[in-house]
Parts: structure tokens; sequence; C-alpha cells
């Protein structure tokens, strides 16, 4: 008995002494230096299992305490740069925990379609930007995060009207068709333009043959979106975002004020012996700033919320998110916002069955001003007179004279954006599930269902009303209405076995199949007789006038395509040091007729770590070095449906009994032949990672070839009806592309000491491109458009860039009537040349001047781009800093109308006014010339540097509740700060995107100068 009694006090004894707490101090190390971490962050663990979060950051000294602490506690210690670790408690002594470098180039994870490879792995061209990276930038739409940050990825504004679309292009123009890359998000085809980029998690680009897993639809690379999801045995953690700022313009052009465009008319008016407008312009002074009137100061607002975590069988992230941003020009007439709301689930079903799913859905609402063109509202400002003052005595927006020397489509600015009625109205809903079933080990099947759904409306009004016999009067008032409706579905179903053999052989294969279904209608009407002549009362079951045909206007659409796929890839490598991918996919797709329907995509990718750190000397400085080489064939389908077959969208006119009646006619002509466009990929490229990882290297060289081009209107016999309304020549395959060139990658990072961190990156890519075919009679593709009926300035050609310029070459200006007698003929233009006129180059040498003279002037293909980035940490401070460089493309100025009395540009101060005067801006005058003809004297260089993000900011610690690890972020984020550019237009990286007719600003809209005020607060 006293044995047991003894036993009973010793156990009862040991028990207290396991449950008794005890508070727990220790210091968090950088395991290299010996340098105190601050703000890393030490977590209870076992807390997690209670739904709780309970922890601490170290402090400056790299200290950390805890209370209530038992023995056999697991503490995990994380910070970012540094491989996450854990401890368990042995005793209350005070812990000294050091934390390794992380060395993300050989651990990280890359998603490279269907699959995922570790970095160390990866063959191909792929490059990736974190979520670390987009939270720096702000973007307000997620492609805006690829400018500067990924070599060989160009990214150009159509318009910096808020919500306007964005042209990506991964290496080069490389079709006249469609050249946007594939976007894949979380496994489905999907957008970015309903991402909200808070949600993103990582953003991946294939830019070589590793993306001809996608056949059909890769030739024009492909961007992998992955959005955030919960982490697993996480408690519930939640994070907010919000910023506000102002944005303003970030150019202004330098114009004529009301003096100085006063004596340039009277100059130009006695030229053409007329009498003077101005006798007096004295008492003028700097008049009406129509630029100034139209841009204003507009607020942007960002809110997102998410809550995400996780148990050891769920994950789960749940979010919303709202922006809004007014227009630098009319304000919220040109506003833009946008609401997500998302879920991501990660569920275990079973051992052996997992379930992944997750649904955006968007809301977009936009409102619109015209734009880039003829009309448009900065077209107006740039050209009303400055001595025309806004309002007239009666308050009223003044009317711009309809004179010979006005014409009739310059309006007053202001009074357009008061006039302009519209809205824009978008709801998306997309998503994906996926079961991932492991039968066996080694081998999982996977199967996707992935959705887009979207509905559109808009509505336009048009008030009646007179600008004073401008071709923009309305005389009867009338209401445009849309519905859209776009949906695709894709499922995929594919299997993936992985297998080592002999120890250093290691395999794994995937084998699957695509289904790919879009389809949608359209509905389009107009009303006129809006009651009221109000926008309130702008809706076709109000506005019940007809038009004057004696019916209402209404037309429709509607579309069904189709793609099946199927794929194969193997993936081998030796001891982790000799890889080799080989890939094939089969595409079978609706848009091409039963000859061509069906295509084969084959291609191959393959590397060698040549050294890496266990095969060399202790003090060596490369840590690793892979060598890189690829080639695939890839497919484009992305042309107009049915142009296999004949459809009746052409008009005609028929008699019956007598009588003319309009009816319907054949359209385009088929062309039963019609195949895919191929793109032959070649990349070879290394990887090199100095001084224990710090530096990392990335370098490739690429060829990338397109054959088969869709070439439209190839010239055939008129007996087959191609002038009439709606018909057009067939399509035929017969074009060819080529795009090379080199693209260079480094980036430093290193932490200095417990203070300093830093991350240094800089990126260059040139580009060289070919046109090695245009067979469609003529030997060229002509495009665009210059003034107002002039000739068409851009050409595909053989042996020249893609959309390059073609014009007249000029020699400087005539100075005298001697040197316009010896030289070739002018009159040919539309006007012989007077001193101070433009002189032309006889390219032909045949004595005159003609359009048999145009040449090349240039191209808008940016021979080398750039962008360099800087993270700084100081303590508890961040700085950070992004620019991006285009050179060596050429801009089309052309938003200046060929008029005697509109304002113009400063630059017109240094015209030519007599001999010697100045040998590059021609004289003015009333009197018909030909110095609007397109020559390069509108040609000018659009290279450009762009500061695009600063950000400085600061971290506090915060402790709420039991959440120790809490922490609250201000900072201050100026974007688009500064251009360096000679270009004297808005924005000199501006473009249309058209392949052939792009780089011509018609005045572009330029992207807005913002100053944000931001919080990131997670808890």
């Amino acid at each position: 008995m006293p044995r047991f009694i003894l036993f009973v006090v010793l156990l009862g004894a040991n028990f207290g002494l396991f449950a008794q707490s005890f508070p727990l101090s220790g210091t968090v190390l950088d395991a290299e230096s010996g340098d105190p971490l601050i703000g890393a962050s030490v977590i209870v663990d076992e807390a997690v299992e209670s739904g709780t979060l309970r922890g601490t950051v170290t402090d400056i000294d790299g200290s950390f305490q805890l209370a209530d602490i038992t023995t056999g506690t697991v503490l995990r210690i994380t910070y970012t740069g540094f491989v996450p670790t854990t401890v368990t408690v042995a005793s209350a002594e005070p812990l000294t925990i050091s934390l390794g470098t992380d060395v993300q180039a050989l651990d990280e994870v890359v998603v490279i379609g269907y699959g995922t490879q570790r970095k160390r792995s990866v063959t191909g061209a792929v490059s990736t930007v974190d979520s670390e990276t987009i939270d720096e930038l702000k973007p307000v739409k997620i492609e805006q995060a690829l400018q500067g940050t990924v070599a060989g990825v160009n990214v150009t504004t159509q318009s910096g009207a808020p919500g306007a679309g964005l042209n990506i292009r991964i290496r080069g123009v490389a079709t006249n068709g469609q050249n946007a890359p594939l976007v894949i998000i979380d496994g489905y085809q999907g957008d970015l333009s309903t991402v909200n980029p808070s949600d993103v998690a990582t953003i991946t680009v294939l830019k070589d043959a590793q993306a001809a897993v996608y056949g059909t639809i890769g030739a024009n690379g492909v961007i992998l979106i992955t959005t955030k999801t919960g982490e697993r045995n996480q408690p519930t953690q939640l994070r907010y975002n919000t910023y506000y700022g102002t944005q303003e313009t970030s150019r202004s052009l330098n114009q004529l004020n009301a003096t100085e465009y006063a004596l340039l008319l009277n100059e130009a008016y006695a030229a053409g012996g007329q009498a003077l407008p101005f006798p007096d312009a004295s008492g003028l002074g700097f008049g009406t700033d129509y630029q100034d009137e139209v841009f204003e100061n507009a607020p942007i607002l960002s809110h997102d919320l998410t809550a995400s975590g996780g148990s050891d069988k769920m994950t789960y992230s749940i979010g919303g998110s709202y922006l809004d941003q007014d227009g630098i020009i009319g304000g919220d007439k040109a506003g833009f916002s946008r609401a997500t709301g998302r879920v991501a689930l990660g569920v275990d079903l079973a051992s052996r069955l997992k379930l992944s799913t997750n649904a955006i859905f968007t809301n977009i609402s936009r409102r619109s001003l015209s734009e880039g063109g003829l009309g448009s509202v900065l077209f107006n400002a740039l050209n009303a007179p400055p001595t025309l003052p806004l309002r007239d005595a009666d308050g009223a927006f003044s009317l711009v004279p309809s004179t010979p020397g006005l014409g009739i489509e310059v309006i007053n600015p202001a009074a357009q954006i008061a006039n302009t009625f519209n809205d824009y109205t978008l709801n998306k809903l997309n998503g994906q599930a996926t079961l991932d079933y492991s039968v066996v080990d080694g081998l999982t099947l996977t199967g996707r269902v992935g959705f887009n759904t979207s509905n559109s409306e808009s509505r336009n009004f048009n008030k009646r009303l007179s600008y004073g016999g401008k071709v923009f009067d309305v005389t009867r008032s009338s209401v445009n209405q849309n519905r859209i409706n776009d949906n695709n579905y894709s499922l995929d179903l594919y299997g993936t076995y992985v297998k080592t053999l002999g120890g250093n052989h290691n395999l794994t294969a995937t084998l699957g199949t695509t289904v790919y279904r879009e389809l949608g209608d359209g509905l389009f009407a107009t009303g006129f007789d809006v009651p009221n002549n109000d926008f309130e009362f702008a809706d076709l079951s109000l506005a019940t006038g007809t038009s004057p045909e004696g019916a209402r206007d209404v037309g429709s659409y509607s579309y069904d395509e189709r793609r099946l796929s199927y794929f194969g890839r193997v993936q081998y490598d030796y001891a982790e040091r000799y890889f080799l991918t080989a890939m094939l996919r089969r595409d079978a797709s609706t848009k091409f007729g039963p000859e061509n329907r069906t295509a084969y995509f084959p291609s191959f990718t393959a590397g060698w770590i040549a050294l890496d750190g266990e095969r060399l000397s202790g003090n060596s400085p490369i840590d690793l070095l892979k060598l890189r080489i690829s080639y695939g064939i890839l497919g484009n389908d992305q042309i107009l449906n049915n142009g296999y077959i004949g459809t009746l969208s052409g008009e005609a006119t028929y008699v019956f009994d007598g009588i003319l009646v309009n009816g319907t006619a054949i359209g385009a002509l088929p062309n039963p032949a019609l195949q895919w466009e191929e793109a032959k990929k070649f990349n070879t490229g290394f990887d090199l990672n100095l001084l224990d990882y710090r530096v990392t290297i990335t370098a490739d060289y690429f060829v990338n070839t397109r054959d088969k081009l869709l070439i439209s209107n190839i010239p055939v016999s008129g007996i087959v009806g191609t002038a009439a309304p709606g018909a057009a020549a067939p399509t035929v395959n017969a074009g060819a592309v080529r795009n090379s060139g080199l693209e260079f990658a480094i980036n430093y990072r290193q932490r200095i000491n417990s203070d300093w961190r830093v991350n240094l990156s800089y990126n260059f890519a040139t580009l060289d491109n070919e046109v090695l075919e245009v067979n469609n009679g003529t030997g060229f593709i002509e495009g665009g458009g210059f003034g107002v009926g002039q000739l068409a300035p851009s050409r595909m050609e053989v042996g020249l860039p893609i959309g390059y310029f073609y014009g007249y070459q000029t020699d400087g200006i005539f100075q005298t009537a001697g040197e316009i007698e010896g030289a070739p003929s002018q009159t040919a233009l539309g006007a012989a040349a007077q001193p101070g006129d433009l002189r032309y180059v006889d390219v032909n040498g045949d004595g005159v001047i003609d359009p048999n003279d145009r040449t090349y002037l240039g191209d808008p293909i940016a021979d080398l781009t750039m962008g360099f980035n800087a993270q700084v940490e100081f303590r508890r401070f961040d700085f950070t800093a992004y620019a991006f460089a285009s050179l060596g493309s050429e801009i089309v100025r052309n938003y200046e109308r060929a008029l005697s009395d509109v304002n113009r540009l400063d630059y017109y101060l240094q015209r030519w006014t007599g001999l010697g005067s100045t040998d590059e801006v021609p004289r003015v005058t009333t009197a018909a010339t030909a110095n609007q003809v397109f020559s390069d004297f509108y040609v000018e260089d659009g290279s450009f540097l762009r500061l695009q993000t600063v950000t400085l900011g600061y971290t506090l610690p915060l402790a709420i509740g039991k959440r120790d690890n809490s922490s609250l972020r201000l900072y201050f984020s100026g974007n688009n700060l500064l251009t360096v550019s000679n270009y004297l237009g808005y924005d000199p990286g501006a473009s249309s995107g058209a392949p052939i007719g792009g780089g011509i600003d018609f005045g572009f809209y330029p992207i807005a100068r913002s100053f944000l005020v931001g919080a990131n607060l997670s808890l």
C-alpha cells in the first residue's frame, strides 16, 4: 500500500509539472549573418486547433515574449525570404532560433498548365509575378502588373480612360489578326478584365513551346492566373486593403494662347491673300485654354476584404472588393466602378479524393466619352480656337463657327461632355470545380469544369441639339440599346502519373482531353423621339418614333463554336540534372471546315543543370547553371466565325412585280480550305544563380515564326459580286511573320543586416519583326487612317515590320522659288509647292512626286523594352519603385485637324517665315498646300522612360485580443509620376492595338497621374 500511495503522489506531481505554464522569451536570428530578424512571426501552433491565433512578432532586437507556454508547445517561426521552421519548447529557458535563407530558385513551384513543376525542373521560357509585386504596384487592372516586370511582355494602353482596355503582346506582333494571349484562371479559360488584382496569388507567363500543351489557343503565349486560397491548419485571418487618391492628367500639350493664335491666323490669311481676321490682337490675352477646361482632378477609391484559413481537411478564402474611379476628363461621365465577390474552397472528401472550387462574381459599370478619333473630346479641345469663350453672354456654351477655316466637325468640347449620355453594365460569373482522385500512389485523375457567363447592357442617348451647323447636330433624339449574352464552358479530364525508377529516373506523364464550347447572342435596337429630350426617359419602350426608313432599327446575332482536344505530356529527368519534356496536342474546331478541322501540335523542351552547388567547390560564386532549349508548333484559331461557309450577311436589291425591294445576299465568299495559323517557336536560354542565390540571371534567345496567316480580301473576279454591300472577297492562308529577339533578366536580393533588405531587378528584351509572306496578289495589306480622305498610312509587306508607316519622306523646306524650279513637281499631291512648303523626296526618281514615292517611315514596334524595379526595407519602413522604358518605336501625330483656323501646338511658333528661318516647320497659309499629306513630318520618335510606381510604407505591429501578430501598414504611393519623351502628344506608349494601323495617335486619352494614401490591415 505505501508503494501504491507513493506512485499516485509521484504521478500527480508529474501531471502537475506538465500542466504548469510559464512565460517564454527568445531571439530570432539570421543563420548566416547572426543578425536579429525584426518582425519575424512566432506563432503558437496549438492555438490553431481552437480556431484562434496566438503569437507575436520580434522587436527591433529580434526578441519575443510569449505568456502561458507549456512544455511540449510547438512554435512556428516565419519570416519573408527565410525558410519557416518549428520549435518544440522543452523548458522555460530562453530560445535562440536561427532561420536560413529560403532558396526559392530551387523550391518554388511554377504553374505550367495541367500541372506544376519545381522551378529547378522548368525547361521552358517561363516568368512569374508574385502577389507581393502586385500589391506594391497597386494596379487598377491586373494586366498592368506585367509591364516592366516580365521581359518580353509589352502592355500598352488603348486609352487612359477608366475601364479602358489594355493590349498585351508576348514577344511581339505575330499576326495581322488576334494577338492577345490566352488567359487561364485557376485552370479554366478566362478574362483578365474582371479579375480583382488583390485576389491574385501569382501570374505565370508561358512564352515559348511550353505553351504547346494548349495547342490551337496557345500561339500568342499563355498567361496563367492563380488566385489566393486559404492555408491548412490556419485560423481565420482577415485582410483589409484600402486606398483613396486623386488623379490628374500626366501631360498637357503646349498650345497657342489667344494672342499667339490670332497673330498666326493673321499671317496665314495674309499669305492666302485674304483680309486679316484679327486686325487688333493686342487685347486678346491668353483666351480660353480648352485643355484646362476639360481636364480635372478625379478621385479613385478601392476597398477589398478577405477572410481565409483552414483546418487539416479544408481550406477557404472568401472576399469582396469595390473600386470606384472617375475620369480626368468628364468626371463621373467617364466613371468606372467594379465590384467583385469571390469564394474559394478546398476539401478533402476522402483520403484520396480532393475537391477544389472557386467562383468569382463581377459587376462593372462604366460611362464613357468620345475619344481617339475625329470629333472626340480631346480632338475638339486641341482644335477649338482659344479666342472663343467657353460660354456666351447668356451663359450657354459657345458655338464654334461653321466656317471654311474651322470646318463642320470641331465643336465646343465642354458642350460635348455636357451632352454625352450613356451607360454600360456587365454582370459576370466565372469559376471552376476540380476533383483530384489519387487512384494509387503516383497516379492522380483530375476532372475540372470551368465556366464563364456574362450579361451586359448598354444605352446611348443622342439628345436633340444643335452645335451650329456641325456634323454632330442631332435633329431627332434617339436611344440605342443593346443586350449581349456571352457564355463558355470547359471540361478537362486528365490523369497524371508520377514514378521514380532506380532512384535517379523521375517520370511524370499526363494524358487528357478538353471539351470547350462558347455560345452567345446579342440584340441591338434604336428608338427615336425620346420623351422630354431627356436621358431619364431614354428607353426603347418610351421612344416610339420610327427611323427615316419607316421602321425601327433592330439587329441581332448569335454564335455557337466548339473545340475538342486531346493532349499528352511526358516529363523525364535523370538525377534532377538532365530534363526532357515532350508534348502533343490534337485539336478539332468548328471554326474550320471538314477539310482542315483537325490539327496536331507537337513540341519538346530540354534542360541540363551543368553546374550546381553539389558539384562545385565551397568558394565558387556559382550556385546553379541550367541550360535550356525548346521547339514547338502551336495553333491560332482566333478568327471570324463561319469563314469556311457562305452566309446570307450581304445586301441586295431585287425586283418583284416591277418594284425594287431590299433583301439579303451572300456575304463574304467562303473558303472551305481555311485552316489554322501555325506558330513555330524556338527558344534557347540559361538560368544562372550566384552568391548563395542572391543573384539570379535568366537569358533567352527566341525565334517565333507564324505561318499560314489569314489574309482577307484576296482579289477575285468582280463577277462573283464582292463589291456589293456586305460582301467581301474570301479569306485565305497566305501570310507569314517572324519575331526574334533576346531577353535578359537579373535580380539581386539580400538582407544586408537586421535593419536593411534590398531586392533589385532589371530586365530588357529586344525584338526584330519581319513579314515573310503576303501572298494576296498585291504583296501588301493596308490599314489605319490619317487625316480625312488620305491614303492608308500603315502596311504589312514582305521584308518590313508588320504595320510599318508608309508615306512621303521629306527633305527640309523650300526656301526660294529657285529651289522649287529645279525640284520634282509636287502638284499631284494637291497643290504646287511654294517657298515655305515641305520638300518631298522623289523616291523612284521619275521627276514627279506622287503616291508611287511613298516609302518606309518607321514602325510602331519597339526595338528594345526595359524594366527596372527596386525594393528596399529599413526596419519597418518599405520603399518600392518601378520603371519601364521603350526604345526604337515610332508614333504618328494625327490629332491636328488640317484646317486653317484651328488651334495649333506651339511648335508652329518656329514655323517658316522667310529664307533661312527654319528647315523643319512649314509656313502657315489659307491657300492650298501639300503640307498635310502623310509624311515623316507627322512621324515622331515614340521612345520613352516612365516612372510607373513609387511607394513608401510603414508597418505597425498590432495586438488585438489574442492576435498578437496583427499588423497595420500605411503607405503613400504615386503612379505614372514621370514620363521622359520627346513626343509632342499625350502618351508615346498608347496604341489602338491594331497590328496594321496601331501607333497612330488620334488624340489618345492620357494616362492619369495618381497619388494614393492607403492601408493594409492584417488580423
